[in-house]
């Protein structure tokens, strides 16, 4: 029978799995081990695998994770006009409402049935690097509405760079110096994204249980477009996975609620760094009727970053697979992709 330990909790098959799932059996790495081949060697396992691992250990304490998630819970619990007030801006910063995503068009009907708030690196206006895509102030709620909320959103939002732990560790796997990706250009001035996430109840809206024969989705196929993500989660079942998204059929797997882990998932750019090696993996969220929540950080390089393939996975008989792109100029396009027009709720708004 295959079980993993994970914070000497055993999860095995017989662990409750959502109907017509397989659980998916993560490796798991502890930020606080002293064996750090240990490390290695199961993240480049996990890599290979699934690119879908748990961290443990990583220094957020569970005491304000959970104040995380309460000051979340908070502002989606506002009215609608109330949370429309601060609309996602051409930055990406604020609100994005139900349906405002569609990551699948060729199998969803409607965009995402979730709702969300975007939270970037803050940078008043008129500094340096205000003008970048990205970059500059953010949106907040008012105070007089949610007193606390900016300072909780705002240490987690610094708190979460832990990431960059792990970004040390996929270095080493790759068999390049620990340091690699702790350059200015890559993550030393990071495009690091703190993504709020509410996935409705049924009580709430129709399209709160998915129905994958009828393109309904909580958040459709999709990989994440940065270096890594890491994804804190209610214990609503919810996310899925599949290993290999090349295959017909693709095979999907349930990911388990691990309460103190972060999911740590690879993005595009690793998959392009690497040149295929490591994987950005697809994976998608099934609502089942509860509501949910999760928090997820995306851990991107800096704008000016060219994302090409290292030398270390690349050779004669296998040459690099993807071009050369920059960072900045991958995101905004993806975005784009994926996103209502801002153009759209103005209309309505008049």
């Amino acid at each position: 029978m295959e079980k993993s330990i994970l914070n000497e909790k055993i999860i095995t098959e017989e662990t409750t799995v959502p109907a017509k799932s397989k659980l998916s059996i993560l490796n798991c790495i502890d930020l606080s081990s002293s064996n750090i081949h240990k490390s290695v060697s199961s993240l480049k396992q996990a890599c290979l695998d699934s690119g879908f691992f748990y961290v443990v250990n990583h220094g957020i304490s569970q005491e304000f994770m959970e104040e995380v998630f309460a000051q979340s819970k908070r502002f989606f619990d506002l009215p609608l006009e109330e949370k429309m007030k601060v609309l996602r801006n051409e930055k990406h910063r604020g609100y994005t409402p139900i349906l405002d995503e569609l990551l699948d068009p060729e199998k969803q009907i409607n965009g995402d049935y979730k709702e969300g708030y975007y939270i970037g690196v803050e940078v008043p206006e008129g500094e340096v690097g205000s003008e970048k895509p990205f970059y500059g102030p953010n949106v907040w709620p008012s105070k007089d509405l949610l007193p606390g909320w900016r300072e909780t959103m705002e240490k987690y939002h610094s708190e979460a760079l832990v990431s960059k732990e792990v970004a040390r560790i996929i270095a080493l796997a790759l068999d390049l110096d620990g340091d690699f990706f702790d350059k200015p250009e890559m993550l030393g001035e990071p495009i690091a994204t703190l993504r709020l996430l509410h996935y409705e109840g049924a009580r709430h809206i129709s399209g709160s249980v998915s129905d994958t024969e009828k393109g309904i989705y909580g958040a459709g196929a999709h990989t994440d477009y940065g270096l890594i993500t890491l994804l804190a989660t209610d214990d609503v079942w919810g996310l899925q996975i599949c290993k290999d998204k090349d295959a017909n059929p693709q095979i999907w797997e349930a990911v388990a609620p691990q309460k103190g882990a972060f999911i740590v998932n690879l993005g595009d750019m690793l998959e392009r760094w690497s040149n295929g090696i490591f994987r950005s993996t697809l994976h998608r969220v099934l609502g089942n009727g509860q509501e949910r929540y999760s928090i997820a950080y995306f851990v991107e390089p800096s704008h000016e970053c060219l994302v090409e393939c290292l030398p270390s996975c690349k050779s004669e008989n296998n040459p690099p697979k993807f071009p050369p792109i920059q960072c900045s100029t991958y995101l905004t396009q993806r975005y784009k992709d994926t996103h209502t027009d801002l153009s759209a709720y103005q209309k309505q708004m008049i």
